[in-house]
């Protein structure tokens, strides 16, 4: 009994520890719900133990029944798919550009994006703000 007593007092993490696992299959860019994973009594290793750490974030990766959900295997949800219609937004001083252009990849909020102006078939870079809205140099205050 002291012995069970010691390792919980050392070992607190693994004192009342679980993981996370899925229930069913997530294929990669899906979002995760509730209904998607369970408690597991057994701590893995770099696997999520509190539901509020995946829930709402997308599957890098196909994540098979069963396995543990580990963190690196997700990430923030993308806003803008590939080939998807968006505001291109140009700053600069008090001067401001919107112009439509074309996704050429799927971006979080924050991430960086490749579109391309439909008006000239230009393609340059930046950053994911909001849905359907991506900020391109000169946005920081500095020509390209």
């Amino acid at each position: 009994m002291r012995v069970l007593l010691l390792l919980a007092l050392f070992w607190p993490t693994l004192a009342g520890a679980e993981s996370l696992v899925a229930t069913r299959l997530i294929r990669a860019t899906e979002v995760i719900a509730p209904g998607d994973i369970a408690r597991r009594p057994e701590p893995v290793t770099g696997a999520a133990s509190r539901p509020d750490q995946v829930i709402g974030l997308e599957a890098r990766v196909a994540i098979y029944p069963g396995r543990p959900v580990r963190l690196a295997d997700l990430g923030p949800a993308a806003v803008i798919e590939r080939n998807e219609l968006v505001q291109m937004v140009y700053r600069r001083g008090g001067v401001i550009i919107i112009s439509e252009g074309r996704a050429l990849g799927r971006g979080a909020l924050g991430d960086t994006v490749t579109v391309m102006n439909l008006g000239s078939r230009q393609s340059v870079r930046g950053i994911v703000t909001t849905y359907g809205m991506v900020e391109v140099a000169g946005s920081a205050g500095s020509m390209p």
